[in-house]
């Protein structure tokens, strides 16, 4: 199968920031910042094998709520439990799968679950069949208060402002007004994808200006492919801390960080400042690789900020990444500096079968 990444060639251009604020994914009220426990939650490692792109909510009804990338990219997947560790053995429950032909009929990538407005939404990208490299953003929408009940209506596709490479859609509210972020392949540029940021008309719907927020220009963003996707926000301390994801989705793959003030204009790209290093990369210590794609939760103190991400036990890859079915769902507390600024540490070792590829 063709990669992804040779689909879209190129090297970089010029950056500019991104970023994100709004509630935290919990769905819970807390002061932000809110510090952690004295001791930091441990969980096992990993969490859920062979799930890539992993969201974890934390709802109001006290459930986690988990969904990601299967290997085999043709279904929407999810699962609950009462603590994080639970998730590791909880049900799991095809929700949606791939058309049989036309439109969302392959490539069913990055799903993520949001709770708006009294309704579930899901969030995901997808290629058609004829065209399995034309990915696009898509919508569910369920209105049942139990997301494993109800119906999964189509809503269809977001529209954007050009016929591209897209995927990656997220999410958000910040002082009132309802955002989107997503990455995007701008038809202009010799590069792969940039980040996205646009206000909504509602769940599914993109309102006044898409405006690129991020593009791959450092020399860590553009190994392989030159790329930032996975847009996650967190809004800590009076800032909005965006997480992105870069370069190939091999051992290169690793995070990035935005920060604007949280009383700025998050659509005027000057409001956000982007780190010169990765925050989150490989690491051959604790044997884990291509950390990535990433979101955030809270542990079961309602205080812990928890990192989300998958990575893979084994740096060397035989063919295409994106066949390779073991990048992991990892959790990890999330550690803060004393600039208020967040700290990601390394990845962490496994808790038990370190390094096995099953």
């Amino acid at each position: 199968m063709t990669s992804r990444r040779t689909v879209l060639k190129g090297a970089a251009g010029a950056a500019a920031g991104i970023g994100l604020a709004a509630l935290d994914t919990t769905g819970t009220a807390r002061a932000a910042g809110a510090p952690p426990t004295a001791a930091a939650p441990t969980y096992a490692n990993p969490l859920v094998r062979q799930r890539a792109d992993p969201l974890i909510l934390r709802h109001t009804d006290g459930f986690y709520y988990f969904t990601a990338t299967v290997p085999e990219y043709d279904r929407i997947v999810l699962r609950r439990a009462k603590t994080v560790n639970g998730l590791a053995n909880a049900l799991e429950k095809v929700l949606w799968r791939a058309h049989d032909s036309g439109e969302m009929a392959n490539h069913i990538w990055a799903p993520e679950l949001h709770f708006v407005d009294g309704a579930w939404y899901i969030y995901f990208a997808a290629g058609s069949s004829h065209d399995q490299w034309a990915i696009r953003p898509y919508v569910l929408e369920n209105t049942s208060a139990d997301p494993f009940r109800g119906t999964w209506t189509e809503k269809g596709r977001i529209r954007t402002q050009w016929e591209s490479f897209s995927l990656d859609a997220t999410t958000f509210v910040h002082r009132g007004t309802r955002y989107l972020a997503w990455a995007q392949h701008d038809p202009s540029q010799n590069n792969n994808t940039d980040i996205y940021l646009s206000a909504m008309e509602n769940p599914w719907t993109l309102t006044g200006p898409q405006v690129r927020l991020s593009r791959p220009e450092l020399s860590w963003e553009t190994i392989g492919f030159s790329v930032n996707e996975g847009p996650f926000v967190l809004q800590r301390n009076e800032r909005v801390f965006m997480t992105y994801s870069a370069s190939a989705t091999d051992a290169n793959y690793c995070m990035g960080l935005l920060t604007a003030p949280d009383d700025a204009d998050l659509l005027d790209p000057a409001s956000w400042t982007k780190n010169k290093e990765p925050v989150f990369t490989s690491n051959d210590s604790t044997s884990q690789y291509g950390p990535g794609h990433n979101c955030f939760t809270v542990a079961e103190d309602g205080k812990t900020d928890l990192l989300v991400y998958h990575a893979r036990q084994y740096k060397e890859i035989e063919g295409d990444p994106l066949n390779d079915p073991n990048r992991h769902t990892r959790v990890q507390a999330l550690g803060w500096k004393s600039d208020g600024t967040p700290d990601f540490g390394i990845p962490v070792a496994d808790s038990s079968r370190r390094g096995q590829r099953a």
